[in-house]
């Protein structure tokens, strides 16, 4: 079962960005990842049995704020 996790992250500048990106990216089980929204603010998270507390929790200690907005399953 594949998951859309879409999460709103604080970030400032593209080095936020860049890390945040990279924190997910090491995550187990992430296929995709990907910035929506018009400020670059959203990040996108498609992947198999991703955990999104433990997604959110490393990207709240390393980057910075992060919101959970939207969790769907994805049809293959």
């Amino acid at each position: 079962m594949k998951q859309k996790i879409v999460m709103k992250v604080h970030m400032n500048c593209q080095k936020c960005r860049t890390k945040a990106l990279k924190v997910v990216a090491a995550a187990s089980g992430v296929n995709y990842v990907g910035l929506e929204g018009e400020e670059k603010d959203k990040l996108v998270v498609i992947g198999d049995e991703v955990d999104p507390v433990k997604l959110t929790n490393s990207l709240r200690k390393k980057v910075g704020h992060t919101d959970i907005i939207s969790l769907a399953e994805v049809k293959v």
